[in-house]
């Protein structure tokens, strides 16, 4: 006999992300590669692994204070002034966070409230979308599509103009971006800080892919507007940590004291043994991020020329490890449709556009957090792929 139970309603919005379901329905398939995940493909630095082997053995595995080691907290202090001119109080402006996840999920809890709206870019990473949902609040997307997936201050207050009703708590920023790899330049933030402030918003900015900028150094939108800024950040991407579950968020005290509690009651603390190692990452490892962003610009290069050898056009590509490229229009496949017919045919798995928003389709993301042989392989059989199609198409 099974019981009926009345669940939280909100979960009634919330399904495992288009991203996994894809990755998940695809590996089944004999051969198949993939392009689809966002995971570093390179190991976490020898000297951070013998920095945990360490605590270890000195027996850290009690908790930390809910708001982290306090020599870890620092060195994040010192890390994000060195890497990004941006001063915060070790003290009670950082909280050290089960990864960047549980640092959104606080950030979120915190400043708002159920029938409270904000701000997204679209496309968008779609892992936010389920935290707005539980916590009652209503998404107003940006279309950034006629920007070339760029947000400025004009679609920003056209957006707010067009929702007069919508009680806009705020902003959720992320970049370098997932899924379209843009990023901002300095006169860019300034501009989106300026409009922010004017709005009086909370901009939650998620910088997570901060240490994979190709060109220009990253710009924190905390340098421009830091008292309406909460930052966050870790060390999944930059030192190839993702199953270490280390996040950092950051804010003015006032607004840390009241994530502070929304933290302590979501997990008590992160683990003590990866915050130890996160020390040395962010100490001795400050730059252990520029090797592998090196091998990622070579693999952009490469998978950005044959994207529009093949008539893709790209998003600017100038962090993360994504490429956003729209699919060719004589193909006349929708993004569902092109993945699943590419998956199929040539054993080639990337992700669909509309697995980040509506204003996806149309496009497919490709992850370049795969080896160059990988992607020589991956290219070649997506240049097969366009042929056939091709040829199809002009025989139907």
């Amino acid at each position: 006999m099974t019981q009926d139970y009345s669940l939280n309603q909100q979960l009634n919005h919330i399904e495992v992300s288009e991203i996994r379901q894809f990755d998940e329905a695809v590996s089944g398939i004999p051969g198949i590669l993939k392009l689809t995940l966002g995971e570093p493909d390179f190991n976490t630095p020898e000297h951070v692994k013998q920095a945990a082997i360490t605590a270890i053995e000195n027996n850290y595995s009690h908790y930390t204070g809910m708001a982290g080691d306090p020599e870890l907290r620092q060195a994040v202090a010192d890390f994000i002034h060195t890497k990004y001119q941006v001063d915060y109080r070790p003290t009670d402006e950082i909280l050290v966070t089960v990864g960047a996840t549980e640092a959104l999920a606080t950030a979120i809890t915190t400043i708002t409230n159920p029938g409270d709206a904000l701000l997204l870019p679209a496309p968008i990473y779609p892992g936010y979308l389920p935290l707005l949902h539980l916590n009652q609040v209503t998404p107003i997307y940006i279309d950034t599509r006629a920007t070339d997936f760029v947000i400025t201050p004009e679609l920003i207050e056209a957006t707010i103009a067009a929702h007069p009703e919508a009680n806009i708590k705020g902003i959720i920023l992320n970049y370098p971006s997932n899924p379209t790899g843009v990023t901002y330049r300095d006169h860019e933030v300034q501009a989106l800080a300026q409009v922010i402030k004017n709005h009086h918003l909370i901009a939650i900015s998620d910088e997570i892919y901060s240490e994979l900028t190709y060109g220009e150094s990253h710009v924190s939108l905390a340098k421009y507007a830091f008292d309406q800024t909460i930052l966050v950040n870790g060390l999944s991407k930059s030192h190839a940590m993702t199953g270490w579950r280390i996040g950092f968020l950051m804010a003015p005290s006032t607004l840390t004291a009241e994530m502070k509690k929304v933290h302590q009651y979501l997990v008590t603390a992160a683990t003590t043994v990866a915050q130890r190692a996160a020390i040395e990452a962010l100490t001795t490892g400050i730059d252990d991020g520029q090797e592998m962003k090196a091998e990622y610009l070579k693999r952009r290069d490469f998978m950005f020329a044959g994207l529009q050898e093949l008539g893709f056009s790209v998003a600017r590509p100038d962090g993360a490890f994504y490429l956003f490229a729209k699919i060719p229009a004589e193909l006349q496949l929708n993004s569902r449709d092109f993945t699943k017919a590419l998956a199929e045919e040539n054993q080639l798995a990337i992700i669909p556009g509309t697995a980040f928003g509506d204003a996806g389709e149309g496009y497919v993301r490709l992850s370049y957090a795969a080896s160059m042989a990988t992607l020589e392989d991956a290219m070649a059989r997506l240049t097969t792929f366009m042929i056939n199609h091709r040829a199809a198409n002009q025989t139907a």
